[in-house]
């Protein structure tokens, strides 16, 4: 791996990733999925408070399956992010300093990192069960009634990213497709 970070996310090391990058996560991350990012939104509408501030924090888009006895989650594996177009500049707006996800952004999203100089990180889907095992600490902290939809605070130790689109915008899955051509 090229870097270890830890998260939440300081501007500095946001900055100084690049697309591309191998990057260890240890510390504090947050999920929230569909459900939960139309609450949010929804919130912030009617000029509500959100239920964690997420300035310098890092949204896992993911809902677990049941843990296993012995286990705070069970599979974790990254869903597509592109269903979170919709509500995440402003979630960027307010300070988000990551996010970690599978597939493609919009380029309002795109734009968003930029311009708040954040990072867009990609899990590898399909390795649910292993990137679970990086998962120290699992609780559900807002919309309990969302179910694995629920905003849940995980403590992670050594969890794999990949850096896709980095605070200039570069973006690993057009920049690849580049390279693979030649």
């Amino acid at each position: 791996m090229n870097r270890t970070i830890q998260v939440p996310i300081s501007k500095e090391d946001a900055k100084s990733l690049h697309a591309g990058d191998y990057v260890l996560l240890n510390g504090t991350i947050y999920t929230a999925r569909d459900a939960a990012h139309k609450r949010m939104y929804e919130a912030l509408a009617e000029g509500k408070e959100l239920p964690l501030d997420w300035k310098g924090n890092v949204v896992y888009y993911m809902g677990p399956s049941p843990a296993r006895e012995g286990r705070p989650i069970g599979s974790a594996g990254p869903t597509t992010a592109s269903r979170m177009d919709k509500y995440t500049p402003q979630l960027l707006d307010l300070g988000l300093g990551a996010m970690i996800g599978k597939g493609k952004r919009s380029q309002a999203v795109i734009d968003a990192v930029v311009r708040n100089g954040s990072v867009y990180f990609a899990a590898v889907g399909g390795a649910g069960a292993l990137l679970s095992q990086r998962i120290k600490s699992s609780e559900v902290i807002a919309y309990d009634d969302l179910g694995t939809e629920a905003i849940r605070k995980l403590e992670v130790r050594d969890f794999p990213v990949i850096v896709v689109i980095d605070s200039e915008g570069n973006n690993l899955y057009e920049t690849a497709i580049k390279q693979y051509a030649k």
